[in-house]
C-alpha cells in the first residue's frame, strides 16, 4: 500500500536542538523540526501557544516566540534557513519514502554543485588504439581516392580532369557526410562501425564496378561521380563520430582533440598515399588492391566497437556488428578470388581480338591481343592505356620510317627514348657499324615483356639481348638532366601526348635538355602523331622542336593500322638548314621505305599543310589540349 507524496515537500524551517550541558535538565518537549506523526507528509507541525524554552549555552532556559510572536520564517523547498548549518537540512521525505524535488539533495535531479555519474574507466592505451584506427581509416580513404583517379587516367586519359573531378566531388561529399553524421553522435560507437563496414564494402568494390561500367555499360563518368560521392560521404561521416569517441575516452579542449585526431589522420593519409604505388599496385594490382584495402577498412571499423568500446556495446549489437564484418569480408574475399576472371571478361569487351597478355603497372595498362587471319598470318597488337602502339601486320612501315632517316648520318652511338617494345631497336641494330645503343623506357614491365614474351620477342628479333644494347628504366626527362654521354643519332618514340606526364616530353624544355646529349652533326627524329587526324597536334610538335633551336623537316607515311602518320626529322642549330630526308648509303634492304617514298613523304596535301599553332611548354602544354580536342571524335 503506497502513500501519495507531494512533489515538493518542504523541509522543516526550525533550527536543530542544541545539546544542553550536563548540569541542565533536558527539555522534554520535542524539537521544532520533528513533525507530529499524524502530520501530513512534507508539512511542518504548527507551533503551539505554549511557550517553549530552549537551553542556552550557559544552561539558562530562554523562552522562544509563541504563535503571537515573530516566528522563524519557513525556508523555500530544498534550502535551509539562514543561519543554519548545511548539514542540518531535514530529510523527512527520505524517512517517509517521499521523493525529493529535482535539484534537491536526495532528489531525482542533480544539483549543479554535485559531481555527475562516474565516467567509464578505460584501460591504459585505449586512446592510442582509437588513434591507430583513425590512422588506418585515413590511409584506406586516400587509397580509394588514388585508385579512382588512376583508373580514370587509364581508361579515359586526361589525368588532370580525372584528378580534379575525383578530388572535388569527394571533398564536397565529405562535407555533406560530416553534417549527416551529427544525429548519429548519440550512438557513435555503432554508427562508426556501420559507416566503416559500408565504406569498406563500397570502396573495395568501387574499382571493379567502375571497370565493369566502362566495359559493358559505357557510362564511366556518371558512375565515377556517383562512386566518388558515396565514398566521400562515408569518409566525411567518420570525423564527427571519431571526435565524439575520442572525447568519450578522455575529455579535452576542442583544439587539442582536433590536433590529435588530424595528426593521426594526416599521417595515415601519407602512408596510404605511399603504399598505393609502391606496395598495392605491384603486389595486388588495381582491382585486388582496392579489395584488400576494403577488407582492412572493415576490420579497423569493426574493431573499434568490438574491442575498444566492447564494454559499452550491448551483446546483440556486438553480435550484429560481428556478423556484418564477416559478411563484408566474405563478399570481398569472394570477389578477390574471382577478380581475374571478372577482369579478363570485362577487358575483353574493349578489344576486338583475343587478349593474350594484360597487366597494369604503376605507369600504364599493357594489353597484347593476337588474332589469326584466314591467310594464317597472326596479327599481334600492343595497346598502352587503350591506345594502339603497333600491329604486327604493318608495324615495319612505321618503324622503318621512324628510324632509317635518322641514321642516314653518323650512327656509331644511338639513343632511343621510349620504344620499350624494342621494335625501333631492331631497326637500329640492322646497321653493323652501330657500336652502342642506349634505350631509355619508363616502364620495366614493358622492357621485360619485350625480352620474355614470345610473340614480341619474335617481332623484335631478340633485340634486347644484343650486347651492344644498354636498357635503362627511367623517366626520359629526368634521365636527360643527368646524362653525360653524347650521341650521333636520337630516336624518340613516345606515345601520343594525351596526358600531362607525356605532354612534358613534347615541350620546348625537353628538347632543350636533349641538346645537351647531341653532337654538333647529330640527327634526331620524333614520332609526332597523325597530320590527318590531328593536324594541330602534329604541327605544334614540329613548331616546338623549331622553338627549341633545331632545323626541322616534316614527313608523313601511310600505316594501314594507324592511318596517315607523321614524323619530324631535326638537327641541332638552324644555320645548317633543314636536314635532308634520305637513306644512308649502304642501308639495309627495307620492306617499305626507299628514297622515292621519302621524297613523296615530304609533300603534304593542301588541307594538311603547316598551321598557325603554338609551341608547347611545361607551363603552357598546348599540345595536350590540341591532342584531346582532335582525337575526341576518333
Amino acid at each position: 500500500m503506497s502513500t501519495t507524496v507531494p512533489r515538493h515537500p518542504s523541509p522543516d524551517p526550525s533550527p536543530p536542538e542544541r545539546p544542553a550541558p550536563d548540569h541542565a535538565a533536558p527539555d522534554p518537549s520535542p524539537p521544532d523540526h520533528a513533525a507530529p506523526v499524524d502530520a501530513a507528509p512534507g508539512h511542518s507541525a504548527p507551533p503551539t501557544d505554549t511557550a517553549r524554552s530552549t537551553a542556552s549555552r550557559s544552561g539558562t532556559a530562554r523562552p522562544t516566540a509563541s504563535r503571537s510572536d515573530t516566528a522563524v520564517p519557513s525556508a523555500p523547498a530544498g534550502r535551509a534557513p539562514r543561519g543554519l548549518r548545511k548539514d542540518a537540512a531535514v530529510a523527512a521525505p527520505a524517512r517517509t519514502g517521499a521523493a525529493a524535488p529535482a535539484g534537491a539533495p536526495g532528489g531525482g535531479g542533480r544539483d549543479a554543485s554535485e559531481p555527475g555519474p562516474p565516467r567509464p574507466r578505460y584501460p591504459r592505451g585505449t586512446r592510442a588504439l582509437l588513434l591507430l584506427a583513425v590512422f588506418v581509416c585515413a590511409a584506406c580513404g586516400l587509397v580509394y581516392e588514388l585508385a579512382l583517379t588512376a583508373l580514370g587516367s587509364y581508361l579515359i586519359g586526361n589525368s588532370v580532369m580525372q584528378t580534379s573531378v575525383v578530388i572535388s566531388v569527394m571533398v564536397f561529399a565529405m562535407g555533406i557526410g560530416s553534417l549527416a553524421a551529427k544525429p548519429l553522435q548519440r550512438r557513435a560507437v555503432g554508427a562508426f562501425a556501420l559507416v566503416e563496414l559500408v565504406l569498406g564494402l563500397v570502396g573495395g568494390l568501387s574499382v571493379l564496378l567502375l571497370y565493369v561500367a566502362f566495359s559493358w555499360l559505357r557510362v564511366y563518368m556518371p558512375a565515377m561521380v556517383v562512386a566518388c560521392f558515396v565514398v566521400g560521404l562515408l569518409i566525411g561521416a567518420e570525423i564527427p563520430l571519431l571526435m565524439t569517441l575520442l572525447q568519450r575516452i578522455r575529455r579535452q579542449e576542442a583544439g587539442s582533440a582536433v590536433a590529435d585526431m588530424f595528426a593521426a589522420d594526416y599521417v595515415g593519409a601519407l602512408i596510404g598515399g605511399l603504399c598505393f604505388p609502391l606496395l598495392l599496385l605491384p603486389a595486388f594490382g588495381q582491382l585486388r588492391g582496392a579489395l584488400v584495402v576494403g577488407a582492412v577498412n572493415a576490420v579497423a571499423g569493426g574493431g573499434v566497437a568490438l574491442w575498444i568500446f566492447r564494454r559499452e556495446t550491448r551483446r546483440i549489437v556486438r553480435a550484429g556488428l560481428l556478423g556484418g564484418v564477416a559478411a563484408v569480408l566474405a563478399v570481398l574475399g569472394t570477389v578477390y578470388a574471382l577478380a581475374d576472371d571478372i577482369e579478363v571478361t570485362a577487358r575483353q569487351k574493349l578489344y576486338r581480338d583475343p587478349i593474350v597478355h594484360a597487366e597494369t603497372t604503376p605507369y600504364q595498362d599493357i594489353v597484347v591481343t593476337r588474332a589469326t587471319a584466314f591467310t594464317g598470318t597472326p596479327d599481334t597488337r600492343l595497346f598502352l592505356d587503350g591506345d594502339l602502339q603497333f600491329s604486327s601486320v604493318d608495324e615495319y612501315r612505321y618503324h622503318e620510317s621512324l628510324v632509317h632517316p635518322a641514321l642516314a648520318g653518323k650512327r656509331s652511338s644511338v639513343l632511343i627514348l621510349g620504344g620499350g617494345d624494342a621494335l625501333a631497336l631492331r631497326e637500329v641494330l640492322r646497321y653493323e657499324d652501330v657500336e652502342e645503343v642506349t634505350l631509355v623506357d619508363l616502364d620495366p614491365a614493358m622492357t621485360r615483356l619485350a625480352r620474355t614474351f614470345r610473340p614480341l620477342v619474335d617481332l623484335n628479333e631478340h633485340a634486347l639481348a644484343d650486347p651492344r644494347v644498354t636498357a635503362v628504366n627511367a623517366d626520359a626527362f629526368s634521365w636527360l638532366r643527368d646524362a653525360g654521354d653524347r650521341y650521333d643519332a636520337v630516336v624518340i618514340d613516345f606515345p601520343d601526348p594525351d596526358t600531362a606526364a607525356l605532354a612534358k616530353l613534347y615541350s620546348v624544355e625537353f628538347y632543350h635538355l636533349l641538346g645537351q646529349v647531341l653532337k654538333p652533326d647529330s640527327r634526331v627524329v620524333v614520332q609526332a602523331g597523325s597530320p590527318f587526324f590531328a593536324p594541330k597536334s602534329y604541327w605544334s610538335i614540329a613548331g616546338t622542336v623549331r622553338e627549341a633551336g633545331y632545323a626541322t623537316t616534316a614527313y608523313q607515311v601511310d600505316v594501314p593500322s594507324f592511318g596517315n602518320w607523321g614524323f619530324v626529322l631535326a638537327s641541332p642549330g638552324r644555320d645548317g638548314g633543314a636536314p635532308a630526308l634520305r637513306l644512308a648509303p649502304g642501308a639495309p634492304r627495307l620492306r617499305f621505305l626507299d628514297d622515292a617514298v621519302l621524297r613523296a613523304a615530304a609533300v603534304f596535301p593542301v588541307d594538311r599543310r603547316p598551321q598557325d599553332v603554338r609551341a608547347s611548354t611545361l607551363m603552357d602544354p598546348v599540345i595536350l589540349e590540341y591532342a584531346r580536342h582532335e582525337w575526341r571524335d576518333y
